[in-house]
């Protein structure tokens, strides 16, 4: 049986289950406030965890996810979904909805990036990734630990360091999120895109340092 953990503020933990062909992901909020967690699979799979859901302060949620399941899990922050205001969240918002029905939220959010094999003879990929900004820490683990697999993390808070330009702040002032360069400046060498878009031509710009 493998399973995978997320550690830091946002906990994610998944493990296999080879005769029911679905594995079982765990997230486990150690914010001090509460999260609204969100799915979004890949063409061709379906939705897991309803899109999305509530998780208070210290809690964990389970749900499941066929073994070949490919997609994004992250938390958004921030929400009131009782407002006819939109978006009703303040980060990762998917529509204005609770279930992001296979919504892909708005960047910037951090995200976890999966994609199981459903062939134990085939490893799991994961990945923390801010291709698409930042707004909370989160780390990958798995359990059992095993040596072919390094924790995937952005265990520190990008936001306490965030450059004005590429701020997102709330309603009270307060820096929720920070944007990925491409996002903030739509610049092809920070996109990677058109002749930055090569591997002989890209070209990596830092937004954060000493994160």
């Amino acid at each position: 049986m493998k399973s995978l953990q997320v550690a830091a503020v946002l906990l994610l933990l998944f493990s296999g289950h080879s005769l029911a062909h679905t594995v079982t992901f765990y997230v486990h909020n150690k914010c001090s406030f509460p999260i609204w967690p969100a799915t979004a699979p890949n063409t061709g799979h379906p939705v897991i965890a309803n899109g999305g859901f509530y998780l208070p302060s210290g809690q964990m949620q389970r749900f499941e996810a066929p073994w070949t399941w490919n997609g994004r899990i992250w938390a958004r922050t921030g929400c009131n979904f009782n407002s006819n205001w939109q978006p009703a969240c303040e980060t990762g918002d998917c529509d204005g909805r609770l279930q992001c029905n296979g919504l892909i939220g708005i960047p910037p959010a951090t995200l976890v990036q999966v994609a199981l094999q459903g062939d134990k003879g085939k490893p799991n990929f994961y990945d923390v990734s801010l291709v698409d900004g930042y707004n909370l820490p989160v780390s990958v683990t798995t359990r059992p630990f095993s040596p072919k697999c390094t924790i995937g993390s952005c265990s520190k808070n990008p936001n306490n360091l965030c450059p004005q330009e590429v701020q997102v702040v709330n309603k009270n002032g307060e820096v929720v999120a920070c944007k990925s360069a491409c996002l903030a400046f739509d610049i092809d060498s920070f996109c990677c895109r058109n002749e930055f878009g090569t591997p002989e031509k890209m070209q990596t710009k830092c937004v954060f340092k000493d994160v």
